[in-house]
Order: C-alpha cells, then sequence, then structure tokens
C-alpha cells in the first residue's frame, strides 16, 4: 500500500511522522519542492541576521526514516485513477500512483489588487524571501552611507515599510530596529540619521487575532524602540520611489515587506473538488466527502472546527501540525491499522518573539510578557522543531554574546523573489 502526502509543512511532515509509527508496512511518500521541512515561525530570525537559515531548514529525509522524499510539485491529481502528477526541479513531468492520498499543500501569499505592490513588494514566506530581506536591508543600510550628496535618497534607503501586523509582520518590525541599528554602527557616516520602520495594517490594533492584552504588549514593544505603527491604514499604491498611503501620506522608501496574509496553495482550486474559503472541504475525520482515499489537512484544508459549531479551524501552524498528526493516524485506521478519531482542538495560546529579550506570550491563556514570556516563547519554538535544537540554542547564545554578523551574501536576487508567484520555486539543479 502507498501512501503519497501532497507537501512537506506542518501538516505534510506530521502527517508522515505519525503514520509511519501507526503503519510500518506502508510505503509512504512525501512530495515536496524541497528536501526540508521549514519551521517558518523563526524565519524573521533567519532575516535579522540572528540564526543560519539551516536551523529552520529541518531535514526531512534525515528526521522521518522509513519515509520517501520526492523532489518535486503537484500540478493535478487523477482522483478516478488514483494518480498525482508532478513537476520535478528540473521541470520534467511525472505521475505517481497511489492507494491514500494526504493533501496538505500549504498556502503561499496572499496578493490584494493594489497597483504597484506585485512590482515593488516582496512576500515572506520561504527561505529565499528572509535570505533575501536580510541582503537588501544590509544593502540599504550600506548604499544610505554613500548617499550623504543627497539627503532625499539616504532618508529613503533608510526607511522600511512592513504592511501586515499579524504575526509575521509584527516579529519582522519588531526585529527591524536593532538589526538595522547594527548594520547603522558600522557606518559613521550615518552617525545621527534617523532610520525609520513603518507597520500598517487595516485593523484597529496590532495583532488582532489575538487577546487585546497581547496585542496592546506588542504594540508598547514596537514603538519602544521607535517603530512607526499605523493602524486603519493601508496602501493605496506603491512605485519604484516610495509607497503612497491610504490617508494619502507618501513614504519614499526601497523596502515594501508584504505579510498581509495567507491563501491556499493555487493547486487546491484546480483539483474540482468542494471549497469553502478557498479550501478543501473535510469532514471532522479529514477525509473529502465522497472520497474515502483522500484525506486534506492543514492551510488547505476546511476543517469544521467542533469546538466552535459552524465554523472553521483558522489556518495556523497549531492547527496544522495538530491536523497532521490525526490524519497520519486516520489514513493508518483506513488501512486495518487503529480507530479512526474526529479532530477536535482548543487552542492552547500563541507565542509572538519581539526580539531583544521581548515577547508575547499566553500559554494556556495566561498572558505574559517582558522576559518570562521571551523564555516561554523561545521554549516552545525549541520543542515545537522537529531538529536542530542544539545548533539553534548555539546561535540564541552567540547572537547574545557576541552581536549578529552583519555581511550581505548576494545569494537572492529581487527576480528570484516575486511577491505574485503562486507558490515556492522549485530548486534547480
Amino acid at each position: 500500500m502507498r501512501v503519497v502526502i501532497v507537501g512537506g509543512g506542518f501538516a505534510g511532515y506530521h502527517a508522515a511522522k505519525s503514520l509511519r509509527k501507526e503503519a510500518e508496512d506502508v510505503e509512504i511518500v512525501v512530495l515536496n519542492p524541497t528536501d526540508y521541512f521549514l519551521y517558518l515561525p523563526l524565519l524573521p530570525e533567519v532575516a535579522a541576521g540572528i540564526l543560519d537559515p539551516r536551523r529552520v531548514t529541518v531535514s526531512i529525509p534525515e528526521t522521518l526514516p522509513g519515509v520517501r522524499l520526492l523532489l518535486g510539485k503537484a500540478t493535478a491529481v487523477d482522483f478516478d485513477a488514483r494518480a498525482v502528477t508532478y513537476t520535478d526541479p528540473e521541470d520534467e513531468e511525472h505521475r505517481i500512483g497511489y492507494d491514500r492520498l494526504v493533501l496538505a499543500a500549504g498556502s503561499v501569499n496572499k496578493l490584494l489588487p493594489i497597483p504597484g505592490v506585485p512590482e515593488y513588494a516582496h512576500g515572506f514566506r520561504g527561505v529565499p524571501e528572509a535570505l533575501y530581506l536580510r541582503d537588501h536591508v544590509t544593502r540599504q543600510i550600506e548604499r544610505a552611507s554613500r548617499s550623504a550628496e543627497d539627503p532625499a535618497e539616504r532618508d529613503a534607503r533608510c526607511t522600511f515599510v512592513v504592511v501586515g501586523a499579524g504575526y509575521t509582520g509584527t516579529e519582522v518590525a519588531a526585529q527591524g530596529p536593532a538589526f538595522t541599528d547594527a548594520l547603522a554602527a558600522r557606518h559613521p557616516e550615518l552617525a545621527g540619521q534617523r532610520i525609520r520602520w513603518l507597520l500598517v495594517d487595516v485593523a484597529e490594533r496590532v495583532l488582532p487575532e489575538l487577546d487585546r492584552r497581547l496585542g496592546k504588549t506588542a504594540d508598547e514593544v514596537l514603538r519602544s524602540r521607535g517603530v512607526e505603527v499605523l493602524t486603519k491604514t493601508s496602501v493605496d499604491h506603491a512605485d519604484a520611489k516610495g509607497v503612497t498611503l491610504t490617508t494619502g501620506d507618501l513614504v519614499p522608501t526601497r523596502t515594501l515587506v508584504w505579510c498581509v496574509g495567507v491563501r491556499p496553495d493555487p493547486l487546491v482550486s484546480d483539483l474540482g473538488l468542494e471549497t469553502a474559503k478557498g479550501r478543501v472541504v473535510v469532514t471532522a475525520q479529514l477525509t473529502v466527502p465522497g472520497r474515502d482515499d483522500v484525506f486534506a489537512c492543514g492551510d488547505a484544508a476546511a476543517v469544521p472546527d467542533l469546538t466552535r459549531p459552524g465554523r472553521y479551524t483558522a489556518m495556523t501552524a497549531q492547527h496544522a501540525e495538530r491536523q497532521g498528526k490525526l490524519a497520519g493516524r486516520n489514513v493508518a485506521a483506513s488501512l486495518g491499522q487503529g480507530r479512526t478519531r474526529s479532530y477536535r482542538h482548543h487552542d492552547l495560546g500563541f507565542v509572538v518573539d519581539l526580539g531583544a529579550g521581548a515577547a508575547a506570550a499566553n500559554p494556556l491563556h495566561i498572558p505574559l510578557s517582558g522576559r518570562l514570556a521571551k523564555a516561554v516563547t523561545r521554549g516552545y519554538h525549541l520543542s515545537a522543531m522537529p531538529g536542530n535544537r542544539v545548533r539553534t540554542v548555539a546561535d540564541w547564545v552567540l547572537e547574545t554574546l557576541t552581536g549578529r554578523q552583519t555581511v550581505q551574501l548576494g545569494l537572492v536576487r529581487a527576480r528570484s523573489v516575486p511577491l505574485d508567484t503562486d507558490s515556492p520555486e522549485l530548486p534547480h539543479v
């Protein structure tokens, strides 16, 4: 029996891990564009020069022994023939058959129809985007140091706009000032230069999806670091010289980071299955109605929230991981090993790392802030990461003792990380 899992993110990775434990005599194939599981919550620390990118990329072959990795991106599914069509890293098309299928394709950047945003903004969904942003910010500070004859140009290069005050945008904006301060310290020409970080969102407050106390804590930390928090505001249009906000204000800048939100992978809309809010409709047991051999979980699936009747679970890593684990168990049950269960999960709280010894957290819905929240946040991340824990701690210690490295590597060019890309590019060899 062969089980094909489309996607190696939080849902797909944990589905494979769970299924391996439940059914050792089943062939498990993970179809994924990269050979690693990306621990997305720590990506802002990669962009800020705190963590090496290898810390947040956990090898699938190394940590999932007995699971076969297939590098490629799924492009179509023939449910009647039980086959998945995919494109490999060399752009060759293949098909693979399955006895059970788990759709865990995840999500991509959500792009709004705002003029100039696709051309001049960059998203934040993967290692290439994080490395590009780190290099880009470094480059802007270095070029600003050479713009003494043009104060307006210098100010624009020292202005950084982040759109979206959810988890990712808040963490990127919170990490930003310390990173640019470290960069500017290398350039005496920038002594006294104002470096601006702006966080923009249409919501009424920072972290609108969390408890108000956590949002207030994050807002206070951001403002204490000089971040300009602009709520009830968005981008009206963008161009090569800057962004114009919906308030009418023009912000000259060369950096626009798009963290507005996510949408299901485009594969979902091409499957011909029933969807809700762009996600595949599934039962509480994570099966596709009418197709007992097909399961879906994570951001690609509209999973009924049994704790809130009539609603679907949120697109969060917490739900994706737990749904993946249950999908693995239920696949095994469909093969005669164990029993089928329904997905029911009360959220255990959230953690938001705000950098520089600060965080906002509400484990078990107990609101925390300051260094205690920081300790809880880092402890949670270490427990949730399926690998690289020792190396991650080592990077944190080195950053505390010796400061962060602030070199520009030049590995990722702007054309390699367009915001309007439907999904992550395959690594070409």
